[in-house]
């Protein structure tokens, strides 16, 4: 089992805290040299409050993130899908 990335875990606990069905919470994540993107998967009735009106959620959990990442010299990208 490979070590979970701490930009994994924070979008995780996050997504997870807002949903109404936690355990339909998945996320991919694909590492590139100084780059990384994460694929968040949600079940079709959360999408709306991990998305939030105008985007501001999902906007703000990107916020976070790329605060994280650029501690460590890296680029985090997010995608709801």
């Amino acid at each position: 089992m490979e070590a979970s990335s701490p930009y994994k875990d924070l979008v995780e606990y996050i997504v997870r805290s807002i949903v109404d069905n936690p355990d339909s919470v998945h996320i991919t994540e694909t590492v590139h040299e100084s780059s990384v993107t994460l694929e968040v998967q949600v079940a079709d009735g959360d999408m709306g409050r991990v998305i939030g009106r105008g985007g501001s959620v999902v906007n703000s959990i990107r916020s976070l993130v790329q605060v994280l990442a650029a501690k460590k010299g890296m680029r985090v990208s997010l995608e709801i899908v």
